[in-house]
């Protein structure tokens, strides 16, 4: 499991227009080469009377899987412009779709290169992007008097409480970074005057909001 990376935040369109064409970018956070299909296969046929839907997908820690597809625009026109923008934003695990309405105007190749890279950039503006960052989670468990405190505590800090719950005592799940953890143990420790229980849960991604510098 890589220790961060960068997706998109969530599924979604943003159309632009360029010389009469409408471009409309559609896109999707996609795990396995089988989900980046259906997705494109969705989109076609959600706006089967388009001229072009093209598309492209970048899969895999290491960006194993990795296609591009004109859909009828000249060749290296629309899929891989498409490609290039996730790869130069660095993001994994991708799959964008942009259709194509026909304005009639035609763009050449240098304009066609130009507009489906930037439908693609405007359109994980516009869904966002998100950085995965891998986290420990720590299960603290601890009484009721404490719950004030704690959670005060914790929502002032850097860490990021995954989850409550108010059972016969409360229980507490936060995302702490590996490196953090024996920092995270002590702080905890004196918080509660040593009265809380620590318990190392499995490994999962935190997501967060990530912004180009």
């Amino acid at each position: 499991m890589l220790p961060r990376y960068h997706t998109v935040k969530q599924s979604g369109e943003h159309e632009i227009t360029i010389q009469k064409s409408r471009f409309i970018a559609h896109l999707k956070r996609a795990e396995t080469e089988n989900e980046a299909v259906e997705f494109i296969q969705t989109i076609k046929k959600q706006n089967w009377n388009a001229t072009h839907n093209c598309s492209a997908y970048l899969i895999g820690e290491h960006d194993q899987i990795q296609k591009a597809n004109d859909d009828g625009e000249p060749s290296g026109t629309a899929g891989v412009p498409i490609l290039e923008v996730l790869k130069k934003r660095k993001l994994k695990d991708t799959v964008v779709v942009v259709t194509r309405y026909f304005g009639g105007i035609k763009l050449g190749a240098g304009g066609l290169i130009r507009a489906y890279g930037k439908a693609t950039s405007e359109g994980l503006d516009a869904v966002g992007i998100v950085e995965r960052k891998l986290s420990q989670v720590i299960h603290a468990k601890f009484d009721y008097t404490w719950l004030g405190k704690i959670e005060k505590e914790l929502r002032a800090s850097d860490y990021k409480i995954k989850e409550i719950h108010y059972l016969d005592i409360v229980e507490v799940e936060t995302y702490v970074d590996e490196s953090q953890v024996q920092s995270f143990r002590e702080w905890m420790i004196e918080l509660t005057n040593g009265q809380c229980t620590l318990e190392q849960g499995e490994m999962l991604y935190l997501e967060q909001d990530y912004t180009r510098e």
